[in-house]
Formats: C-alpha cells, structure tokens, sequence
C-alpha cells in the first residue's frame, strides 16, 4: 500500500485525487474528449468488420460512425471494383455511402468469390454451400458466366499447348 502512494505523489497525483474519480466516467468518457476529427481518424483505420463492431459499442460511438459518411467511402470504394453498375446506381439514387456500402458488401463478396473461379469445379447446385448463395440480378449472372466461358477457353488453349 505504501508503495503506492510513494508511486502515486511521485506522479503528482495523490490517492485522493485519484479515489475521487468515477471509474464508470473515467472508463466511458475518455474517449470522448478526444476532438471528433482525432476520433473520427482512428475509426478511418478500421476495416468494414471492426468498424461495425465499434459502432456497437456505446451510443456515442454508434452516432459518429453511423452520421460521418466519410468512414464508408473507402470501403465502397473498394469493392466497386467488384459491383461497379450496382455501387454507381445506389449512388445516383441518393443512397449514402454507408447506405450503398451495406446494400453491396455481401453480394461483392460472393460475386468475387464466383468470379474468381472459386466453385468453377462444381458439378451440382446441389454440392455449393449455402452460405454463399446470395440473390443476383440476371446481368451479375451473366458477369459470372462470362467469367467461367473465359476460365474455360483459357484452360482448353493451355491443355492444347501441352499436347
């Protein structure tokens, strides 16, 4: 206990002083005396998952995650690459960044997933898991079956080189 206090007047902060703060505001508050563009620059480091989950963790956070626009952007932006016509019409009509990020994140992940020739070697709907199924419009299914006929041509053109 004494070497506490010798560590405590060393700091200049006497037991007092630090008996007499609440550990509740002291917990809660910190964070909130930051300046808003100091805040709002350490939730621009989070990826889409984490910003999410730092959204649901107090009110305070929740209101400057979900009103600042600007932490959404990046994360849209990026996968635009993947669902560019469905990001820029979600955009043309009015749809907010965080808006347009969340009515896209999910199909953008499957679609990159079928894409990417991941279930090129499935043989059945009945062997794909359902996880991964995701509603897509008849113009997303034909990207995907582009995709494929392209993998297909490239895969006979290399096995016509080897023989």
């Amino acid at each position: 206990m004494q070497n506490n206090s010798k560590r405590n007047n060393n700091s200049g902060v006497s037991d007092t002083e630090l008996n007499s703060v609440d550990p509740e505001e002291s917990q809660n508050n910190y964070f909130e005396r930051l300046p808003l563009e100091v805040t709002l620059r350490i939730f621009s480091w989070l990826d889409v998952q984490s910003l999410c989950r730092a959204s649901m963790t107090c009110w305070s956070w929740n209101d400057k995650i979900r009103v600042d626009d600007s932490l959404w952007k990046p994360h849209c932006l990026a996968i635009r690459a993947v669902c560019k016509k469905e990001i820029d019409d979600d955009l043309k009509s009015g749809y907010s960044w965080r808006d347009t990020l969340l009515r896209n994140y999910k199909k953008s992940k499957v679609k990159l997933e079928w894409l990417s020739g991941r279930y090129s070697n499935i043989c059945s709907p009945i062997n794909l898991p359902e996880k991964i199924m995701y509603p897509m419009d008849a113009e997303t299914w034909g990207e995907i079956l582009e995709a494929e006929l392209k993998r297909c041509k490239n895969h006979k053109d290399i096995i016509a080189l080897r023989v």
